[in-house]
C-alpha cells in the first residue's frame, strides 16, 4: 500500500496540473456535449474537457507502471485507455475529470476541480484535488491518511514541491462548524436543508456555499455534507477529508460506517453510486442528529 501511495503522490501532481491547464484553456470555447439523460442538470452536464482531461489522467496512470495498472479504474467518463487496467482487484483509482461540470460549462463560477482518489473496499487512502481557477494560480488539496494540505499553487515550482511546502491544516479549524451541505435530493434539497436546520444544525445548499465542498471542509468553513446516493468519483474525497479531520461518514438508515462493498450502477446517469443517504462530517458529535433527522427519508433515488 505504501509503495503505491508514494508512487501516486510523486507522479500524479504534475499530470493533474497539466490537466487543469487544459481545462482552463478549453473553457474559453463552446465545448458542450450531449449524451447524458438522467434528468438532473448537474449530472447531465458534459463537455469536451471532461473527456480530454480524463484521457490525460488515464494515460498518466497507465504510464506509471505495472503497480498502478494492477488497480481497477472507476472513471466518470468513458475516454482513455481504460482497458490497460485490471478488471478485478482490491485497489480502485477513481477519477472525476471535471467536478462541477455544469458551473464549468456555463462559466458561472470557478469552483470546478480535477480530482482523483485511491481506495480499497474499506476506505480511501489517497486523494488529490486541483482547482485550476481558485486563486491566482490554482489551489491544491491533498489527503494522505490523516494528513491534509490545502493551499495555493505556484507555477514557478514543480507541483510536488509546492505540495510538500504546504503546511498541514490547523487543528483549530477542524471542528465546531455546524454548517451541513445538503445535496442529491432531486428537487427536495431546500426542504431537506430546512429539516437539518430545524434539528439545530445549519443546513445549506450548494448555491449558499462560496466554494468547492472539499477545500471548504478541509479549511473548516463547512462542517460536512448530507448526500443522497452520492457517486463514487468525487464524494469519497469528502469522506476522506472528514475522516482525516477526526470525523466519519455513515449511512443514516442504520448509522453504520460507509464502505465501498455496496455500490450500484445508476443506469439513468451511467455512473456508480453508493446506496442510500450518507452523512459525512468532520465532527462525530453531529452524526446522531443527522441520523435522527434523515433515517426515515426514502433511500430510493428515483421515485
Amino acid at each position: 500500500m505504501n509503495a503505491l501511495i508514494q508512487l501516486l503522490a510523486a507522479e500524479l501532481p504534475r499530470a493533474v496540473r497539466w490537466s487543469g491547464a487544459l481545462a482552463r484553456q478549453l473553457r474559453r470555447h463552446d465545448i458542450s456535449l450531449t449524451g447524458k439523460h438522467s434528468g438532473s442538470a448537474d449530472t447531465d452536464a458534459l463537455t469536451l474537457a471532461d473527456l480530454a482531461v480524463q484521457e490525460i489522467l488515464v494515460a498518466a496512470l497507465r504510464d506509471m507502471g505495472p503497480a498502478v495498472r494492477r488497480c481497477r479504474i472507476e472513471a466518470e467518463e468513458a475516454s482513455g485507455d481504460l482497458g490497460r487496467f485490471a478488471a478485478q482487484g482490491d485497489w480502485v483509482l477513481a477519477i472525476d475529470p471535471i467536478d462541477g461540470t455544469r458551473e464549468y460549462r456555463d462559466r458561472t463560477g470557478h469552483r470546478y476541480a480535477v480530482m482523483l482518489h485511491a481506495r480499497t473496499a474499506e476506505t480511501i487512502h489517497y486523494s488529490l484535488v486541483y482547482l485550476p481557477e481558485e486563486g491566482p494560480e490554482g489551489t491544491w488539496l491533498e489527503v494522505r491518511d490523516d494528513h491534509i494540505v490545502l493551499g495555493p499553487d505556484d507555477g514557478t515550482r514543480a507541483a510536488r514541491a509546492v505540495l510538500d511546502a504546504l503546511p498541514p491544516t490547523a487543528a483549530d479549524r477542524r471542528r465546531e462548524n455546524r454548517r451541513i451541505l445538503v445535496s442529491g435530493f432531486r428537487g427536495r434539497e431546500a426542504e431537506r436543508a430546512r429539516a437539518v436546520s430545524a434539528a439545530g444544525l445549519d443546513g445549506v445548499l450548494g448555491s449558499d456555499t462560496p466554494g468547492s465542498l472539499f477545500p471548504l471542509m478541509a479549511s473548516g468553513d463547512l462542517g460536512g455534507a448530507l448526500f443522497h446516493t452520492p457517486n463514487v468519483y468525487d464524494f469519497p474525497v469528502c469522506m476522506h477529508v472528514a475522516r482525516a479531520l477526526g470525523g466519519e461518514a455513515v449511512w443514516v438508515h442504520d448509522g453504520q460506517r460507509v464502505d465501498f462493498r455496496r455500490i450500484w450502477r445508476d443506469e439513468r446517469a451511467n455512473m456508480l453510486r453508493l446506496p442510500g443517504i450518507v452523512a459525512c462530517v468532520s465532527d462525530r458529535t453531529v452524526i446522531p442528529t443527522l441520523v435522527d433527522v434523515a433515517r426515515h427519508w426514502s433511500r430510493e433515488r428515483y421515485q
